[in-house]
């Protein structure tokens, strides 16, 4: 059962965006607003940041096109927060907001009868979050933290627990999972006694698919069963003290990353509750997930006809210390639509990449079985790797190819997509001019400047219809 929690009503500001999906092709989609005119109802929202000279402004404006025109952020808009993450679900805009070790607010917003955007009325804070997802009416956001006291062993150490956060969109409520119950332990979540995080939840009829990264061993997987859970050739890797800070921070005792980086697991649950979940696993790639410091990106993703692929940035080549190097190419594989394990379906993505060594930072659908990769410019390896590139990945032909069309001076990519009529629209920030929204043909490849916002970075988009 989720725990209802109170919420108070103040300000704030947090989102997340839904994303529309289109075929791999030029043909329209039946119900999808067109890109060059939201219709009468509907409208494009815009999250942008406008750093003045003597502080930093966040507004949201509205437009009707993706493919043309301007947009001023002076004197229009709605002003807010920021947010770390902006999502648009079920015509609901919610900020999310990621505070190391503390707790985020959020609030969340919609498009008003009259067309500009509107604050709702209710604010409420959440646990710092890794990844996040939705499932029905829910966006959820989810971590791995320390579980309840009762369940420390004798040493004192607390087990890894799953954290989650149900948002209900409609309803504007926030429940949390009964981690007092004992069903959430991440401990041994795999039988190698390491415990894990969840990427992403991506819902697929009345299922929950998570990409499942194992983290090592937290002080009490290295004291449960004797020390056992320590593979012969890792015993140094356990920390003699604490050190390190933020998301890298450790405590004596710990072993800190997965022993076991060939290997790629699922969680598949039969609905949000998120217990007893079914386990797929595959060996021919790496943890299904990207990586930006404490941020674990979805890269387990729905095809339109209900296929799973699974991504695998193989950011684990990073490591420090070899034996937690996978020696896996980034690469995606399958589960079939309906099934709980993956299938023969394979592709190695690195090695069509310039020099045959690249990675990915994140990915997202982009209509039928499409798929948008933001890639890094050299390998993970090298030194100051920056993903600034872009590619489409088609599944059925197991091809990537480069996006052509991109301004020179890239800043920065978007943090959110939107599908329709065979195009991938995507913010592009730029050097010492002002961003636009670009239009990805998937057939082509080729991106084509569309609409641009007086602004300094637009952190997230989407389309929103008025909440009656």
């Amino acid at each position: 059962m989720k725990e209802i929690k109170s919420i108070v009503r103040v300000f704030a500001a947090a989102v997340i965006p839904a994303v529309a999906l289109s075929a791999c092709s030029d043909s329209d989609e039946p119900g999808a607003p067109g890109a060059s005119g939201a219709g009468s109802d509907g409208k494009y929202v815009f999250a942008t940041t406008i750093n003045g000279s003597n502080a930093t402004s966040y507004d949201l404006v509205t437009g009707t096109s993706l493919d043309e025109g301007t947009i001023s952020t002076i004197n229009n808009g709605l002003l807010n927060d920021g947010a770390t993450q902006w999502v648009f679900y079920k015509n609901y805009l919610y900020a999310l907001t990621y505070n190391q070790g503390n707790n985020g607010t959020t609030r969340s917003f919609v498009l008003g009868a009259d067309g500009e955007m509107k604050q709702r009325d209710i604010e409420y804070s959440i646990s710092r979050f890794s990844s996040y997802g939705a499932y029905d009416n829910d966006i959820i956001t989810m971590s791995t933290g320390d579980g309840p006291a009762e369940f420390a062993d004798s040493h004192g150490y607390l087990p890894k627990t799953l954290l989650v956060t149900y948002l209900n969109v409609v309803n504007e409520t926030k429940t949390t999972n009964n981690t007092a119950s004992g069903k959430y332990s991440m401990e041994n979540f795999l039988g190698n006694g390491e415990y894990v995080t969840l990427a992403g939840a991506e819902q697929s009829g009345s299922k929950l698919y998570c990409g499942v990264v194992p983290m090592g061993l937290s002080q009490y997987g290295v004291a449960d069963n004797n020390g056992n859970w320590i593979r012969p050739g890792f015993e140094h890797l356990v920390h003699d003290t604490a050190g390190g800070s933020g998301s890298g921070a450790y405590k004596a005792g710990e072993l800190v990353g997965t022993q076991y980086p060939n290997d790629c697991w699922v969680a598949i649950y039969d609905n949000d509750d998120m217990t007893n979940p079914t386990i797929a696993h595959t060996d021919r790639i790496s943890s299904p997930c990207g990586r930006y410091r404490s941020q674990y990106y979805q890269t387990v993703w729905t095809a339109d006809n209900g296929d799973i692929y699974v991504f695998s940035s193989s950011y684990s080549k990073t490591m420090t210390d070899k034996g937690q190097q996978t020696n896996l190419p980034a690469g995606v594989c399958r589960i079939p639509a309906g099934s709980t394990k993956f299938d023969d379906y394979y592709c190695d993505i690195e090695a069509q990449t310039p020099g045959g060594n690249r990675s990915f930072m994140r990915c997202w659908p982009a209509g039928s079985d499409c798929f948008l990769m933001v890639m890094y410019d050299r390998a993970l390896t090298e030194s100051g790797a920056v993903a600034t590139d872009l590619a489409i990945f088609d599944a059925s032909d197991k091809k990537l190819t480069y996006v052509t069309g991109l301004p020179e001076n890239v800043s920065s990519i978007g943090k959110t997509v939107y599908a329709a009529n065979g195009n991938v629209y995507i913010p592009i920030n730029v050097t010492d001019e002002h961003p636009s929204i670009y239009a990805i043909n998937t057939s082509t490849a080729r991106a084509v400047k569309g609409v641009t916002i007086e602004a300094n970075d637009i952190t997230g988009f989407g389309y929103l219809t008025p909440v009656k």
